[in-house]
């Protein structure tokens, strides 16, 4: 595990927000690698680093999941939290178009809009958790609370 100091986007925007976070950088080839081995490349237990995943409403709006890279994001569950009926994952070709960032690279901080982000109630019971700084390789550790103030999150259960 190395600490660097890296400035994507999400950085930048949480430093601008007077957050503090802590940054890993992991090795990597072109393609994203799974979010278990990325806690293990990074020396960090598996409940502690989330995944942000995309879903798409019934009224085509996007709706931002987060959630421990060991668990399965619960549709019904996320439809619940979100107030809607149903959910559906957003298309892998449409997630550059509606986030800004590539598959396995996806930040829940600065993304092209800010959309309705959910964090599951898990991260509540860790002083910090980990998740993507906006570039495949790159990754933040940061409080539960200011990651959830930073994007206007709540907290629910969301895993299957």
């Amino acid at each position: 595990m190395s600490k660097k100091n890296f400035k994507t986007i999400a950085v930048r925007i949480l430093e601008e927000q007077g957050i503090n976070i802590i940054q890993h950088e992991y090795p990597h080839g072109k393609d994203a690698v799974d979010g278990v081995t990325v806690a293990g490349l990074i020396g960090k237990p598996v409940h502690q680093v989330y995944k942000t995943l995309v879903t798409k409403g019934m009224d085509g709006l996007p709706r931002v999941f987060v959630i421990p890279v060991g668990d399965h994001l619960s549709l019904k569950k996320a439809a619940k939290a979100a107030n809607i009926k149903h959910l559906e994952m957003l298309d892998v070709k449409e997630i550059t178009k509606t986030t800004g960032y590539v598959r396995g690279g996806c930040s829940p901080v600065g993304m092209k809009r800010k959309y309705p982000t959910f964090i599951h109630e898990a991260a509540l019971n860790e002083d910090t958790i980990i998740v993507s700084a906006g570039k495949i390789g790159h990754q933040i550790e940061i409080a539960p609370g200011d990651l959830a103030k930073s994007v206007e999150a709540k907290f629910y259960d969301l895993v299957e």
